[in-house]
């Protein structure tokens, strides 16, 4: 792992907000909604300054051609490396996880800050589980040549009429992070439990790795920052969040409320004001 690259992810206070943008690489249509046109999706974030902003291969360039350096301001880039099925609203005949061709070498060559790849466990699909781990396994042993910094998302679902969506039980959560944890990742991006008091002990099975939790899906702007910030209460070293940033009216307010509560340990209510 590399420190200079960690350090240009995390900010001085130890702290991360990587706003995600990586969604149409899973081929869901919904997933696209305030992402249409990436070249201003990713022009407004740049402007907006969070730490990071995590893309995928094809749309990294928008970030990385832009100038300006590590002390710039502006966001390093997190690199989402593996493409999946799971986001479908009608569920899949066959799952599959995919991590794309030499990873961690299209990583330093768009001098990506990070890389990031998805632990799944869905009911009933022990084989998902096992690709996603030999992902896991081999981005570990890419990684570690090169010195570029491993996020692991592991991901609990539930199955719904809908499709699959997040399961915030802790009991279940807890052991997956626990093993992305003994897996190597450096960095871990987990979803928040449905008690938010209890995740402190998502934080103790990462072991020392700082936890980001992901947003998930569009809530009420009072409803995301008042979860952001009992999250940081409970340890958490950041937050990932991508649809509430990129379908919010206001993209960079949002931004910039979040980051508050982030950085400055603001409260909920402290935060909303900044939301023009």
């Amino acid at each position: 792992m590399s420190l200079p690259r960690l350090q240009r992810l995390f900010a001085a206070d130890g702290r991360c907000f990587d706003v995600a943008v990586d969604h149409g690489f899973f081929n869901e249509s919904s997933f696209l909604a305030g992402i249409e046109d990436m070249g201003r999706t990713v022009a407004t974030l740049v402007d907006a300054a969070p730490d990071a902003i995590q893309l995928s291969p094809g749309q990294a360039h928008l970030l990385q051609d832009r100038a300006g350096g590590p002390n710039s301001g502006k966001p390093a880039l997190v690199l989402r490396t593996d493409v999946a099925n799971v986001y479908h609203a009608e569920l899949p005949r066959t799952l599959y996880s995919e991590v794309i061709e030499d990873a961690v070498g299209t990583a330093l060559r768009l001098d990506a800050a990070c890389v990031v790849v998805n632990l799944l466990r869905l009911p009933d699909q022990p084989e998902l589980l096992r690709a996603c781990v030999r992902n896991v396994m081999a981005l570990r042993a890419a990684c570690d040549p090169v010195g570029m910094p491993l996020m692991v998302e592991p991901l609990v679902f539930k199955a719904g009429a809908g499709g699959y969506g997040v399961d915030g039980d802790a009991d279940k959560i807890v052991p997956l992070v626990r093993q992305a944890a003994e897996l190597g990742a450096d960095i871990i991006k987990a979803d928040p439990t449905d008690e938010l008091d209890d995740y402190h002990r998502v934080i103790e099975a990462a072991s020392g790795r700082p936890v980001l939790p992901r947003g998930g899906g569009r809530v009420p702007d009072e409803e995301v920052l008042r979860r952001t910030e009992a999250l940081m209460r409970q340890g958490a070293a950041g937050i990932v969040y991508g649809r509430n940033v990129i379908q919010h009216r206001n993209p960079a307010g949002m931004t910039r409320a979040l980051m508050a509560v982030v950085h400055d340990g603001a409260s909920a209510a402290d935060a909303l004001a900044l939301i023009a």
